[in-house]
């Protein structure tokens, strides 16, 4: 079957709104997704610069995940005359035919080498291509009967389409290696199944707490932005919204930018419809103080379900005001397959994270009985 067009250009189809340089953005049946991601249309190349379409949206979240940290530019695509309904705590839901794009990168030396405490506002108007390494770009493509998911890899100007995943061993200025791990088809579902009984795919960072804060681009709250474009219905007063925690801000009340930094990087997976939630572990974070989750689910002196190597020979997830014998510390410090948490996305331990989620534990008071 033919990939199906959503032609974004005046001069090809009327009462549409023209795109920037000329591109424009595709939409694809499942069957028929294009081996190179400029197909779509979503962003190119051009003197080494990258060009986003002005119907796509870019976007940041307050607190992202961990990814041997890549840097990110995310991307939102909604067809013309559709848009996204507001969830208070779930992902928005998107009408069929959206794309969300997420393309990392990282800042190379002079040398190639990758730098790893680099830094960038997410403009890519503001990213030089002759000092940064393209990766892969992620999509999640809303078809008529879910969302799908694939990578492609960056080869020179353009990224093809891999269904299989691929390992890259990157250099780094620091000397360390990072084996990259660009995911498979399946792996896309194993971070993306947010719930395990159905196993759809879903988004993970289009909910309302990430989303409430500056547009990297505009400088104006995203929400509300969305929302005037026509592409966000049913939104309250931003008053009214709770935001997650930028965990780097230390004005930030600590257990919030503590709590936020696990809900990105755990709560996909420990919730309780999540492929972890036979763990009793529930690191999502519901900003209703209703839902909130008792001290024991969140680890707090919460013996393992099953003991071995995964516990570092500890005893509980968290054991107040002791981070160095808690379990939930020793898995995000450590980088054996077999022991480390997440168990994708990433081959190095994110330093700052684990700092703060060790501030986080010491300053708990309490005694396991």
């Amino acid at each position: 079957m033919e990939g199906r067009r959503f032609c974004l250009s005046l001069a090809i189809c009327l009462g549409l709104m023209s795109c920037t340089n000329g591109v424009e953005v595709s939409f694809y049946s499942a069957d028929d997704y294009p081996e190179k991601l400029s197909q779509w249309g979503l962003l190119q190349v051009t003197e080494q610069r990258l060009r986003i379409p002005d119907e796509s949206h870019v976007y940041e979240l307050n607190t992202a995940l961990f990814s041997d940290y890549a840097l990110k530019l995310r991307t939102l695509y909604i067809p013309a005359g559709e848009s996204a309904r507001y969830q208070p705590d779930d992902a928005f839901q998107l009408p069929t035919g959206s794309i969300i794009a997420k393309t990392f990168l990282y800042r190379t030396s002079v040398d190639g080498a990758i730098v790893l405490d680099a830094t960038w506002d997410g403009d890519p108007q503001h990213l030089d291509l002759n000092t940064t390494q393209l990766i892969e770009t992620r999509l999640l493509v809303k078809q008529t009967d879910g969302w799908d998911a694939m990578a492609y890899i960056w080869q020179g100007d353009d990224a093809y389409l891999n269904i299989t995943g691929e390992l890259m061993t990157l250099a780094t200025t620091t000397g360390a290696t990072i084996n990259y791990l660009v995911p498979s088809r399946n792996q896309c579902a194993s971070c993306h199944a947010t719930d395990h009984t159905s196993g759809d795919i879903k988004p993970i960072g289009i909910k309302a707490r990430h989303l409430h804060r500056p547009d990297p681009v505009r400088h104006q709250n995203q929400l509300r932005a969305w929302q005037q474009r026509g592409q966000l219905k049913e939104l309250p007063d931003l008053d009214t919204i709770q935001a997650a925690a930028r965990w780097q801000d230390t004005a930030i009340d600590l257990a919030h930018r503590a709590r936020t930094y696990l809900d990105i990087n755990c709560g996909h997976c420990h919730n309780s419809k999540g492929a972890a939630d036979t763990s009793g572990l529930l690191l999502d974070y519901p900003l209703d103080a209703s839902a909130a989750h008792s001290p024991a689910a969140l680890g707090v002196c919460k013996p393992p379900i099953a003991a071995g190597r995964g516990s570092g020979g500890h005893l509980y997830s968290i054991v107040p005001g002791s981070a160095m014998t808690s379990i939930m510390a020793f898995r995000l410090n450590t980088t054996d397959p077999a022991t480390m948490m997440p168990e994708l996305g990433r081959s190095l331990v994110h330093t700052e994270g684990h700092v703060l989620v060790s501030a986080w534990i010491d300053a708990m008071s309490g005694v396991c009985r």
